[in-house]
């Protein structure tokens, strides 16, 4: 049988592969090998005699042992822990009243009611890839578009800033956040010592450390791109934007760290079991699409820049102005295909859609894509989940688990480039005006003009809710009640700048902790340091066997 082209899948879900490895149609569910041939005995090796030794020609089990050995890719540097759906994506046609032409030409929004087929990967950030789903930290929010112009992808967080705005950055935020590289145990210690030298990771902080930085599931919680990006419409005029997911029906939920703790004594896959239960009965989790919209300029009227990743756009400014929604109706039918090896990257937008200058952005379009060609390898968009559902017609050939060429109906196999008069193929016809932006600035290593690091940290801290608060407080006080006393006295004064009340709180929680730096531990963990004291406390003696 003949893989079938560009990606499509078939019932099974893999590029015209009989279903679980079996026999052709019209024959019995027969195990192979990865050859094809029948496997009679699938419970023993070949050994002299029954007691062994085992010979070398041990074919089947050779071949079945060394792909066990290598099951595993590279597991995903952050956003290792994932699950995953797909679903629908029902455009509104419209945006603020308006036809949504009037600011984007992207096809997949222009007509109400137009479908496009998604896969969503959700996942938490910093931690690996079996870790309890109770554990503090963002969580990843990625949208695959499988549209008629190839496919986008939205990968952003549920919360909707970030900790850094210069992604020069990302990889210290990320070692920080890491275990210990000598003691291989995640430290808030570690993590505040960044932050409190990052006063722009005040607000994200403020974020983290609320209920908000524990979702109680992957349905209910929101989404984010973070990054500003631009629409561009049929004239070649662009627009600023920010896409923001808000849960329809099945709302909004969040968890205490208590709380969370004692789920994890319970289930520490419950948001995975969660999201499959819940489309495997028909319940499908529903988010509504939202853009914020900004012109393309600076903004000073502004007290930050709108490009910076740790602000919120005021929405009384820039009101959310929904564009479709989104439904999940499907499971994958096999993780490690669909979920593991589905690979996503912020440079990945069709024709209407563009970059903006956010420097976070564009620091992430190049670790998106080349992380994914470390991990899974240089041809992963051939694979089913990652391959675009529209012709995909390239001069691209070879590499690593190349298993089909993107030839065009009728073309010159001989020729791998282009130009070419040898009936190769050709550049595409532009389907609008080249959105052309103008710079005239010196070549510079600078921050941008305004920071203000402090004031919707502040301003966020305000609209929480009292146990909120309460809850920030406690989650702060016990992480950095065992960090250096410099580090909680800058964070003490971050806090205090974004507003007193906060800052004074976390000082008066510090000044009445009993924790010592022997219990340092996770970020917002209660008591590390009593979880080892009890182990060997409550635990029963054995003898040897």
């Amino acid at each position: 049988m003949q893989p079938e082209e560009n990606g499509t899948q078939n019932s099974s879900g893999q590029n015209g592969t009989a279903t679980n490895g079996a026999a052709t149609s019209g024959e019995k569910q027969i195990l192979t090998t990865r050859q094809g041939h029948p496997v009679t005995d699938n419970q023993n090796i070949r050994t002299v005699g029954n007691r062994g030794p085992a010979t070398m020609e041990n074919y089947h089990f050779i071949e079945k042992i060394s792909h066990f050995d290598r099951e595993r890719i590279p597991e995903r540097v952050v956003h290792a822990r994932g699950a995953g759906a797909h679903g629908i994506f029902e455009a509104y046609g419209t945006v603020g009243g308006e036809p949504i032409a009037k600011y984007t030409r992207a096809k997949l929004f222009q007509q109400k009611g137009k479908q496009t087929p998604v896969f969503v990967r959700f996942s938490t950030v910093g931690h690996g890839g079996h870790s309890p789903e109770t554990l503090r930290d963002p969580r990843g929010f990625a949208v695959k578009f499988y549209t008629e112009d190839g496919n986008w992808d939205l990968v952003g967080n549920n919360l909707k800033i970030f900790f850094i705005r210069d992604a020069m950055k990302f990889p210290d935020l990320i070692h920080s956040q890491k275990p210990d590289p000598v003691t291989n145990i995640q430290s808030g210690e570690r993590i505040f010592d960044f932050i409190c030298n990052t006063p722009e990771s005040t607000h994200m902080a403020t974020f983290l450390f609320s209920p908000w930085g524990i979702p109680a599931n992957y349905r209910q919680m929101q989404g984010s791109g973070v990054n500003t990006y631009k629409w561009v419409n049929a004239d070649g005029e662009a627009v600023l934007v920010k896409y923001h997911w808000e849960p329809l029906k099945q709302g909004i939920r969040n968890l205490t760290q208590a709380e969370a703790e004692a789920i994890q004594a319970k289930n520490f896959n419950h948001a995975t079991q969660d999201l499959f239960q819940a489309i495997d009965k028909g319940d499908y989790p529903e988010w509504e699409l939202c853009v914020q919209i900004m012109s393309d300029d600076e903004h000073p009227e502004l007290d930050f820049d709108p490009l910076d990743d740790t602000k919120l756009w005021p929405t009384d400014q820039f009101p959310f102005l929904p564009v479709g929604k989104m439904t999940l109706n499907r499971n994958p039918e096999d993780y490690f295909n669909e979920v593991e090896q589905s690979a996503f990257g912020t440079g990945v937008l069709v024709d209407g859609l563009d970059f903006s200058d956010d420097k976070m952005l564009q620091g992430r379009t190049f670790s998106y894509s080349d992380t994914q060609r470390y991990r899974v390898g240089p041809n992963y968009l051939q694979l089913p989940i990652n391959a675009p559902k529209n012709q995909v017609v390239t001069n691209q050939r070879g590499g690593q688990m190349s298993y089909k060429t993107d030839f065009a109906q009728g073309q010159n196999k001989h020729i791998n480039y282009e130009p070419s008069t040898l009936n190769n193929v050709k550049e595409a016809p532009k389907v609008g005006k080249d959105y052309m932006p103008r710079y005239e600035a010196n070549l510079v290593r600078q921050k941008i003009d305004r920071t203000n690091d402090f004031k919707q940290a502040g301003e966020t801290y305000r609209n929480f809710e009292d146990w909120e608060r309460d809850d920030l407080i406690n989650n702060l006080v016990n992480t950095l009640a065992t960090c250096d006393k410099r580090i909680q006295d800058k964070m003490i004064e971050n806090f205090t700048l974004a507003d007193e009340d906060y800052g004074r709180r976390v000082a008066e929680g510090l000044s009445k902790t009993t924790k010592s730096q022997e219990d340092k531990g996770p970020s917002g963990a209660t008591s590390p340091q009593a979880g080892v004291q009890e182990a060997q406390e409550v635990s029963h003696e054995a003898k040897p066997y």
